[in-house]
Parts: C-alpha cells; sequence; structure tokens
C-alpha cells in the first residue's frame, strides 16, 4: 500500500468535505433549527447517498455502465428544486418566528425519517457528484496493487471522513456560542441553499 498517496488522498477528501456546499448547510441548518437528533439523521441519510454515488462512480470506473448525461442534468434539476424547496421553508418558518417577537418558540416536530431522507434526497440528487468521483478515484486508485481493493479502501475512507466531518459541524451546533446565534444561523443557512438551487439550476440549464 502506497501511504504517501493515501495520506494525500485522506488531506484532499477532509478539504473537499470540509468545505461548505449544500450539505454541510442542510446539516447545520438541520442542526440549528430542531437539534442535533435531527442533525444526526440528516448525516447518516448524506451518508449513505454517498455511499450510492460512491458505488455508481466506482461500477462506471470499472466499465460496467455508463453514463447518460440527458437523465443526469433532469435528475440535477429535481434536486435544485428539492433544495429551493427546503430552503424557502426554513426562511419562513424563521421569518414567522421573528415576526411573532417570541424569545422561545417550540420546534417544528418532524420525524426522523423524514430528516434521514432531506440527508438522502439532497446527496443523492447531486449526479454531478458521480463524474467528479469517476475523475477523482482513478488518481488514487494505485493506492494499493490490487484495483478491487483499492476502491474498496478509497470509498471505506470517504464514508468515514464524510461522516466524521459532517457530525462535527452538527456538534459544533451545540456549543454555546452557536446556540446564542440559532436564529441567525438558520437563516444564513436556507439563504445559503437557496442561492445554491438557484445557481445550480440556472448552470445545469445552460450546459
Amino acid at each position: 500500500m502506497s501511504f504517501t498517496l493515501l495520506l494525500a488522498y485522506i488531506l484532499a477528501i477532509v478539504l473537499l468535505i470540509g468545505t461548505p456546499g449544500p450539505i454541510v448547510a442542510l446539516v447545520i441548518n438541520a442542526a440549528s433549527r430542531h437539534g442535533f437528533k435531527y442533525a444526526l439523521a440528516t448525516v447518516l441519510g448524506s451518508n449513505l447517498a454517498s455511499l450510492v454515488l460512491l458505488a455508481t462512480a466506482a461500477l462506471i470506473v470499472s466499465g460496467v455502465i455508463s453514463l447518460d448525461v440527458d437523465n443526469l442534468k433532469w435528475i440535477s434539476l429535481v434536486g435544485c428544486a428539492f433544495i429551493g424547496w427546503m430552503a424557502l421553508t426554513g426562511l419562513r418558518t424563521e421569518l414567522k418566528r421573528a415576526a411573532q417577537h417570541a424569545a422561545v418558540m417550540p420546534q417544528v416536530q418532524i420525524r426522523r425519517h423524514s430528516a434521514f431522507f432531506n440527508g438522502f434526497f439532497l446527496g443523492v440528487s447531486n449526479p454531478k457528484d458521480i463524474v467528479f468521483f469517476v475523475a477523482f478515484f482513478p488518481q488514487f486508485i494505485a493506492v494499493t496493487p490490487d484495483f478491487k481493493l483499492s476502491l474498496v479502501v478509497l470509498t471505506l475512507i470517504w464514508m468515514v471522513a464524510d461522516f466524521s466531518i459532517l457530525l462535527s459541524y452538527a456538534l459544533l451546533m451545540r456549543s454555546g456560542v452557536f446556540q446564542r446565534h440559532q436564529r441567525t444561523i438558520s437563516l444564513l443557512s436556507s439563504a445559503f441553499l437557496l442561492c445554491i438551487a438557484v445557481l445550480g439550476f440556472v448552470y445545469t440549464l445552460i450546459n
């Protein structure tokens, strides 16, 4: 096993996953609006989506299946619409609470499987991640002499890093500093998700 290549891979995915994006924004939004348990369910859903995308990318790299560009485009548009819907729901809820001038408002009760679904659907509805994985994996496929073993190693490391980093964001929201600015963080994360949805929708249409 090439430990130098493995270390480079770990560093790369930590930077990629840790950089704020739609999934990070969703986890922060879930934690700020509904608490840690809801955010944890969101992380688990997102983690499962990553596994699905990684498995699909592995099959493509192995030559088992091929990409359909038109299908990827439609799935991407549906994903953008879903992100936009979640963002608008969050903004509407927080603005309504602010308008009522309530110091403490009861949280919206949503079943845990809804949080899991949100995380999974947002993750899996971004088919461009498959293209990214297909381009990304071959750079590190020589981490072991065996092709299949390398795919397994790279996938497992990605899954562990993905879960750990997203969970860290959820845990961070439990600190006193973030709790004091809970509503502001919720509004900002919802607004960020809305921007991602709009930009993603426009980008998909013009490409």
